[in-house]
């Protein structure tokens, strides 16, 4: 028996609602976040786009097949342990870029979303993209989010959002020679944090970087996000490798 997740459980009852309209893929993008807002709005719920807890009650709710019951019941709901952007995330692991000059078409798609001088400046996926990935992610999740005005430079992420606490999905900032990398709390052991990032040896990984190359105030969460969920995540130091290249 395969496990529903969140997200194609949330799509499969805005369905049912008759809010949701797109395809059936378990990808929480604009279609989700607009039919959110439509089922918000029918259901005279505060309009946030967002599955936040009131509206994952009211999508919860299920009546009675018979019509002469007033039973309400209500379905169990596979609880996310990730913010959206995170789960998004994962669906792109093990992608890569294309060496020499033929680039891979997903990560100049991203460029090509973000739209403006980012479309016409990224013309080459060996333009270090760790920024450009996190952008993409923070966009196509959270649409009314703000991003640095030059998402591309990965020690702008450092003003982005709020500072926060550490917790799963939070966007960690970190120096290296000649730059900086940003992407994912997964979890930390004793000297590493494990994050989910892209441009991690040329391709979307989870790695360990070096807690000492954390920025001061760099970890950030959206400031149109709910609330992080728990906080650190303790994991063992042989659970990923080291981070050999970030650009």
């Amino acid at each position: 028996m395969t496990t529903q997740t969140f997200d194609e459980w949330l799509i499969a009852r805005l369905r049912v609602a008759g809010a949701y309209g797109g395809t059936m893929d378990g990808v929480h993008g604009r279609e989700v976040i607009a039919a959110l807002e439509r089922f918000q709005g029918a259901y005279d719920l505060p309009i946030t786009g967002r599955a936040d807890q009131v509206t994952v009650d009211a999508l919860r709710k299920v009546q009675s097949k018979n019509p002469n019951s007033n039973l309400v019941t209500y379905e169990k709901v596979p609880v996310p342990a990730e913010p959206v952007w995170m789960r998004e995330a994962r669906r792109y692991m093990g992608l890569k870029e294309i060496a020499g000059p033929k680039s891979n078409a997903t990560i100049m798609g991203w460029a090509k979303k973000l739209g403006g001088w980012i479309a016409s400046f990224y013309t080459d996926d060996d333009i270090p993209w760790c920024g450009l990935f996190v952008g993409n992610l923070i966009a196509t999740t959270l649409p009314k989010e703000a991003l640095p005005a030059n998402p591309l430079g990965a020690l702008n992420w450092k003003k982005f959002g709020v500072e926060s606490r550490i917790a799963r999905g939070a966007i960690l900032v970190f120096e290296r020679k000649g730059g900086g990398h940003v992407g994912f709390y997964v979890g930390e052991d004793r000297t590493h944090y494990h994050v989910l990032g892209g441009n991690q040896d040329n391709s979307v990984s989870i790695t360990r970087v070096d807690k000492s190359r954390l920025v001061s105030g760099g970890v950030r969460w959206p400031k149109s996000a709910d609330a992080p969920i728990a906080g650190k995540v303790e994991l063992s130091s042989t659970g990923a490798p080291v981070s050999k290249s970030e650009a």
